[in-house]
């Protein structure tokens, strides 16, 4: 087997282990996919200054996220269909996340139901949830995290209706896949995958099927998902769902600082700059451009964490130079699960997590809170004088 030794190779065995929707599911933005693509590359025009002579011993990356104890700021993004990824997907990545030390997102649309994931893993894990028109779903979506004992609940702002995603429309994307020709020769070629699948009964969207009112199996889950995201959202409806949820509160898609600062009217205890890994509005500027304007315009009035287009341990490094206190990784870890299941997840971490600890220490600098914008250079105009 070959050496793995960055996300990339994960990515090349991930490719060939998993059918081709679901790869296209994760590894697409919409449209032109253009904010897909800058979420990374605009990682690279920011720069590290690298020390010499400074005492590197006694190094840690461990921190905190919003009062969570975590061996590195990094979390699991919540990732819909990750079940379709690998059999028992959310199962497996919240192991992976828990044993490493790393918060572990699971996504409202998931396959694996937040039953499933409390009963399968022992520490809590956070819990994110969609803004959906029907109060009773949403409640009891709140009453069953916390019952799972979860320690934080998500709330995911920028998905009121969807961002044109083409490979998914030309793929058929469906949970569990749908028999064609096409799809049924691909599947053919991933025996491993196949496999694993045959031998676990997770194949639906586990937190809606049999939970939604009228949703019994994929064809009225279809008709649900079309007819309940809220369109008519706004920030008095978020105070709503604040009243429903009394643990810590994590606002996610947050890209403009207007935003930002009606999220710490709320009461959100942190939010997350995003873009939703470029697969909303594409022409939207990268998390990382955003990230300094926001962190200007909310102070320390709330936490601030940073996610989509976040590949490795340097670019983890860059975000908390420019205030992020924690990143979220999606694709990344979601590489590992497809090429090598919950391994897999364990290595990309792994990988993480040395390129953050050399890196920083080559920046001078031993302690991860201790990193400021010091170790950066960034060009002139990279996040703001926008006409």
């Amino acid at each position: 087997m070959a050496v793995i030794t960055e996300i990339e190779d994960l990515k090349r065995i991930y490719q060939r282990r998993v059918p081709r929707m679901f790869y296209d599911y994760c590894e697409s933005g919409s449209w032109s996919e253009q904010t897909f693509r800058e979420n990374s590359s605009d990682f690279d025009q920011i720069y590290l200054r690298q020390r010499v002579a400074v005492d590197m011993a006694g190094r840690s990356t461990a921190t905190q996220m919003i009062g969570q104890d975590v061996a590195m700021p990094v979390a699991l993004a919540p990732v819909g269909l990750t079940g379709m990824q690998h059999a028992d997907g959310e199962i497996k990545a919240a192991r992976a996340a828990s044993d490493f030390g790393v918060p572990y997102c699971l996504s409202t649309m998931s396959i694996c139901s937040i039953e499933d994931v409390a009963e399968n893993t022992d520490n809590p894990f956070w819990m994110q949830v969609y803004t959906l028109k029907d109060d009773d779903f949403m409640q009891r979506l709140f009453d069953r995290a916390k019952d799972a004992k979860c320690s934080a609940a998500v709330i995911t702002v920028d998905l009121q209706l969807l961002g044109q995603r083409h490979k998914d429309l030309k793929n058929g994307l469906s949970a569990p896949p749908k028999l064609t020709p096409k799809s049924v020769a691909n599947m053919m070629t991933k025996a491993q995958w196949g496999l694993g699948m045959l031998g676990t009964k997770r194949r639906f969207f586990g937190n809606i099927v049999g939970h939604a009112k009228g949703v019994t199996d994929a064809s009225s889950l279809t008709t649900w998902t079309a007819e309940s995201f809220d369109q008519s959202l706004n920030w008095d409806r978020i105070r709503e769902f604040r009243k429903m949820w009394d643990g810590p509160l994590i606002i996610k898609g947050i890209i403009d600082p207007r935003d930002a600062l009606e999220a710490c009217n709320v009461g959100a205890d942190a939010i997350v700059v995003s873009n939703h890994g470029g697969r909303q509005l594409d022409g939207a500027l990268s998390s990382i451009r955003a990230l300094e304007p926001i962190m200007d315009a909310v102070g320390d009035r709330i936490e601030v964490h940073l996610d989509s287009g976040v590949r490795s341990g340097q670019d983890v490094l860059k975000a908390t130079a420019l205030g992020a206190k924690g990143c979220w990784i999606g694709r990344a870890y979601i590489y590992g699960l497809g090429a090598m299941g919950q391994a897999g997840v364990t290595k990309a971490l792994e990988l993480m997590h040395k390129e953050l600890d050399t890196s920083m220490a080559l920046c001078g600098h031993r302690d991860i809170n201790t990193v400021d914008r010091d170790i950066l250079m960034v060009p002139r105009g990279f996040a703001g004088d926008w006409v």
